[in-house]
């Protein structure tokens, strides 16, 4: 008997049910939203019991949302790993994880048009900016990152931003491949870059530039 083989999928608990048809109800989603229509459907797909795959998505619209983003989470986690993002430099690591998500999610946008409509909704909203701070510390984790100071918060904000602002132009893009997508994401990158730089700089206690605190020193305290 193959031990590595998969699990029945009446065999999986809610929270892997939730995962196994997050994917499938996205499919069902670019006719049907992300309605029970498309839960349904992608039930029967894949073989489960539709009563428990409703009690699996009991939030109904933006649990199946919340899944199919987890989902995505994990393909990436899996695909990489540490020994795959340490030659790349930290812009590359960045731009290679969100080029993931996009790619893992083309041919749906319509659903992810659909997904980023629910998910700012007033009464989502808040948890929904919890999700996407998820999947913030997930890709800079993936990179590498290990701050712990502000710079561990402000870090994640600015990517849930830039990841935001990307989905925003991927779902309207009609480019060939994807081109205007793809270089918006690298301006958002280098603009990113740029400002890690300045920020560097400026806390930097030992570069030689204006520092307001001696100059309200001196003001205060002047030379004699």
């Amino acid at each position: 008997m193959d031990d590595t083989q998969a699990p029945d999928i009446a065999d999986l608990t809610l929270d892997e049910l939730r995962l196994a048809l997050a994917p499938a109800i996205a499919d069902a989603a670019i006719f049907d939203g992300w309605s029970d229509a498309a839960l349904e459907m992608a039930a029967e797909q894949m073989g489960a019991d539709i009563d428990v795959a409703r009690l699996a998505f009991k939030g109904g619209a933006i649990d199946m949302v919340f899944a199919w983003i987890e989902a995505v989470d994990m393909a990436m986690a899996a695909t990489f790993p540490e020994e795959v993002v340490a030659p790349m430099k930290i812009r590359e690591r960045i731009r290679s994880l969100v080029q993931f998500r996009l790619d893992a999610v083309a041919g749906q946008e319509e659903a992810l048009r659909r997904a980023l409509a629910i998910m700012a909704m007033p009464q989502n909203a808040p948890a929904s900016a919890k999700r996407g701070w998820q999947t913030a510390d997930l890709m800079w984790r993936l990179a590498g990152d290990t701050a712990t100071d502000y710079n561990h918060y402000t870090k994640r904000a600015i990517l849930a931003s830039l990841y935001g602002a990307t989905l925003a132009v991927f779902v309207e893009d009609e480019s060939e491949g994807k081109s205007e997508t793809k270089a918006f994401l690298d301006r958002r990158i280098e603009g990113v870059m740029k400002f890690e730089k300045v920020k560097a700089k400026w806390l930097n206690p030992d570069r030689e530039s204006f520092s307001l605190s001696r100059f309200l020193g001196r003001l205060r305290y002047p030379a004699r």
